[in-house]
């Protein structure tokens, strides 16, 4: 029995490969299940080889038997190929002796000639990227400046005709990523000085040239836009313009200063993603349009907006140049996509970045994009125009009918207009549909097949429109000088003679 158990024992470790004085662990069992799985595997594939070469390359397969040498199709080809071939044979003199066959030769030169063509596509691409990576410059300071009531100083910029001659006076607060030399891009001074235009841009806060604001929010940016405007001298209403996230100090200005605002154009407005007003399809049709990444940077100017430093580091202010949509993790549809890669608008959008981002410091932006998903202080319902309620009980009501003063209504009384690009992906129609729903009174101007930069940027004709529907037709700048008819002394003299002769013929 003894030895019955032995002997088995040593056939198991022989059979294993383990060697007889050492037992059976299970690291050996497994290490001999794979050789084992390897070996099955081996043979299963010679098997399919084989069965392949049987079924489908004997002279009795399908393959043979519709496109082998001998079928009708290998007929027809055949005449074409041998034509070729013998063609081919006259470069065999140029070809060592071992590539005299043309079919083995030519494989290998149509095989160099496409790793060449790689080779030499990556080598192109590799210079073009490095062309592109055009390093930040930042340009002495040039912005005329003002001083605000806490000490801070806005930069500003002023285009179009003086203050004494302006018909119609505008202000523009930009968008993320951009400053004062932004404004309307490409905006020609012969059309503000047709319509009598005066146009100002500034620096927000921390942008630019201008200090930044220790505590800002979207109040404290109405009130420097006001102090702009009175320091500038703008003494009537004027006309604020919101492009894209710029909108945000726009609303602002409606809210916190409507009394000094003769009305509001907006530009693909932005608008709280999170706004609690916002319906489901609206939100759906918002966030839908949008790459991961920015809802990814969304979400974390929401939560954690102090890591937005880290990646605005990376990406804007690393010191190099790059492209916006990436940038900015935008969606761009085909005309926008055009627009941003044709050199005029590079070279205006590179300067504006430079611009912009001349502090180096990041927490300007932060704040920015914090300010676009937190709470305004008010919301868009507020700037409907409605009767101001009047407070309940007698003592209110008799004393509203011995005042005798008319009702008092509050929100935005001034027009509101708003342009739209049915192609845009930044900001999508979705927005606009929610401001006009929460704002019937403001005009919508749906613009089909525009984009998000396409109507605004460099577009002649488009700007005339804007000027026209917010202006009317175009009277000029004012005219306050008067033609005074100044005399002379010498003319003086010679009237004071002619009085005197005449007096003295009188006598």
């Amino acid at each position: 029995m003894e030895g019955g158990v032995q002997e088995e024992e040593r056939f198991g470790t022989a059979y294993t490969g383990v060697p007889p004085h050492k037992g059976v662990n299970f690291k050996d069992v497994v290490r001999e299940f794979m050789r084992g799985l390897l070996e099955m595997s081996v043979e299963f594939g010679r098997g399919c080889k084989d069965v392949v070469q049987q079924s489908l390359v004997t002279e009795d397969s399908f393959l043979v038997r519709n496109f082998g040498k001998d079928s009708y199709i290998g007929k027809k080809i055949k005449v074409p190929c041998d034509n070729v071939l013998r063609r081919l044979r006259l470069f065999n003199e140029y070809l060592v002796p071992e590539d005299k066959d043309p079919f083995h030769a030519w494989s290998v030169i149509l095989f160099v000639f496409v790793l060449a063509l790689a080779v030499l596509i990556v080598i192109t691409e590799r210079d073009t990227a490095i062309s592109v990576a055009k390093k930040v410059y930042i340009h002495p300071p040039s912005a005329d400046r003002v001083m605000l009531p806490d000490g801070r100083y806005m930069a500003y910029r002023e285009q179009g005709v003086t203050a004494d001659r302006a018909r119609f006076s505008m202000i523009t607060p930009h968008s993320f990523l951009s400053s004062r030399l932004a404004g309307i891009p490409g905006l020609k001074a012969s059309l503000l000085e047709e319509f009598g235009v005066r146009l100002l841009t500034y620096d927000l806060p921390g942008f630019g040239e201008s200090d930044p604001h220790p505590k800002r929010n979207l109040e404290s940016s109405a009130s420097d836009m006001l102090f702009l405007a009175n320091a500038l001298g703008v003494s009537d209403k004027f006309w604020v313009i919101g492009y894209s996230s710029g909108s945000l100090h726009a609303w602002a200005a409606l809210k916190y200063i409507p009394d000094r605002l003769a009305g509001a154009a907006m530009f693909a407005p932005m608008v709280n993603p999170y706004d609690s007003l916002m319906n489901r399809g609206e939100k759906y049709g918002t966030w839908e349009k949008w790459t991961r990444k920015r809802k990814f940077m969304y979400f974390l100017a929401r939560r954690f907006p102090r890591s937005l430093s880290y990646f605005y580091r990376r990406s804007f202010l690393s010191g190099k140049h790059g492209q916006i949509d990436q940038w900015l993790a935008l969606t761009l549809g085909r005309r926008d996509r055009a627009l941003i890669e044709d050199p005029i608008y590079e070279e205006f959008w590179q300067r504006d970045v430079e611009e912009s981002i001349r502090q180096g410091n990041a927490k300007p932006f932060a704040e920015e994009a914090v300010l676009q998903v937190s709470n305004w202080g008010f919301s868009l319902a507020d700037l409907n125009l409605r009767k101001k309620q009047r407070g309940k009980g007698i003592l209110n009501l008799i004393k509203f009918l011995f005042s005798g003063s008319e009702e008092e209504y509050t929100g935005f009384l001034g027009p509101i207009h708003i342009w739209q690009g049915m192609d845009d992906k930044v900001v999508p129609p979705s927005m606009t549909d929610f401001v006009h729903r929460v704002l019937p009174g403001a005009a919508v101007h749906k613009l089909p097949y525009e984009g998000h930069f396409t109507y605004f940027y460099f577009c002649d004709e488009c700007h005339r429109q804007i000027f026209t529907t917010l202006f009317g037709t175009p009277h000029g700048p004012l005219s306050n000088t008067m033609e005074v008819e100044q005399t002379s002394f010498d003319d003086m003299e010679v009237q004071e003679e002619e009085v005197t002769e005449g007096d003295l013929k009188t006598d």
